[in-house]
């Protein structure tokens, strides 16, 4: 199968400074791309690349097979959304969706029909006679996604669609997003900063850092073995935890600020020294008085799900535990902890790569 996407080798500069680095990703007909990352990564840049409105330094761009690096964004196929739904504030809805085909002379017939299929798998049927002014931003982002539908181009591209939003539209419209991929069956490149967003919407997620890609997986694959230790933080809420650790025989040990030790049985083998241990929150649970190491609680936050508990490491960044609600504990208790080595992850105490 030929990918619908297929990127190999591409890089950026503006002048001197290169902002995209030997960036190499492919994906399938029907695959939900994520490309994530903190702001200023490149992650926008290389899906302005990909829509022909930045051109690119170097490398090979395809789309459905076809190399496009010099194709204009008219004759690439493809629909982008952006952050700030470029509506037109003079149409109404209807007459945002089908400006597109109006331009493009497609009949009148037709555009009718396929307004009001998009409104259709959209629920925005109620909508079409009002103005932009008159919907709220959820209503909006509907309509701006309408548009590019209409298209039925080869590749969706959409431009942090949600980040204009509050925090419950923006779980709805992550419903609707992830609802109109599995409707329409369509390719989807998609930017965000939002872990979240990227966990719950991604088939496939690129991390990427300073113009680099750092690792490209599922979502389970990059959240459970991040390829370095920039990924294991920037995954997860509260991230991973990354303490440094010594490995001795067949066990590494956390040492804590209040000298308590963590022992973690390896469960492949690790060089004998300075390491850095990589612990998620829900890995580390309560134990059995008298069975497991206990450790010192610095302190504690409530959230209403969960207690989490926070233990001091030498090196500014605290080892965190959830713990259930009803757990009864407070700065200064000490409670037994037990980890799960399989889910414990290692890195050079260097260079922050994967073990």
């Amino acid at each position: 199968m030929t990918a619908i996407l297929d990127i190999d080798g591409l890089y950026k500069s503006y002048g001197e400074v290169k902002v995209l680095h030997d960036v190499s990703v492919s994906i399938e007909p029907g695959e939900f791309l994520v490309l994530l990352g903190p702001s200023g990564c490149g992650k926008s840049t290389l899906l302005n690349c990909i829509a022909g409105l930045e051109e690119i330094s170097g490398g090979t761009l395809r789309i459905a097979g076809d190399v496009v690096n010099e194709r204009p964004p008219k004759d690439r196929d493809i629909a982008m959304v952006f952050q700030s739904y470029a509506l037109y504030p003079n149409m109404t809805v209807g007459e945002n969706i089908a400006f597109g085909m109006k331009i493009r002379g497609v009949p009148k017939a037709e555009q009718t029909e396929k307004v009001a299929e998009v409104a259709h798998v959209l629920q925005i049927e109620h909508l079409l006679d009002r103005k932009p002014s008159a919907l709220s931003g959820g209503q909006r982002q509907r309509v701006a996604i309408g548009r590019a539908l209409v298209r039925h181009p080869k590749l969706f591209l959409f431009d942090e669609p949600l980040s204009n939003l509050d925090a419950r539209l923006r779980v709805e419209m992550r419903a609707e997003i992830r609802r109109l991929h599995r409707t329409v069956g369509a390719s989807f490149v998609y930017v965000t900063h939002d872990q979240i967003e990227a966990m719950t919407l991604a088939t496939k997620i690129v991390v990427m850092r300073d113009g680099v890609v750092q690792q490209i997986g599922t979502p389970a694959e990059v959240y459970a073995n991040p390829a370095n230790t920039f990924v294991a933080e920037f995954m997860g809420s509260p991230p991973m935890c990354i303490l440094p650790g010594e490995v001795t025989g067949d066990r590494a040990e956390v040492t804590t600020m209040a000298g308590d030790v963590l022992p973690i049985p390896l469960d492949h083998p690790v060089p004998t020294g300075p390491i850095q241990v990589g612990i998620r929150p829900e890995t580390l649970t309560l134990g059995t008085a008298g069975a497991d190491p206990e450790l010192t609680i610095a302190g504690t936050e409530a959230t209403g799900a969960d207690l989490f508990a926070t233990i001091d490491v030498p090196g500014g960044k605290p080892l965190i535990a959830r713990l259930p609600p009803t757990a009864a504990f407070g700065p200064g208790d000490k409670a037994p902890f037990r980890i799960d080595p399989a889910a414990t992850r290692f890195f050079d105490a260097e260079t922050g790569v994967a073990l």
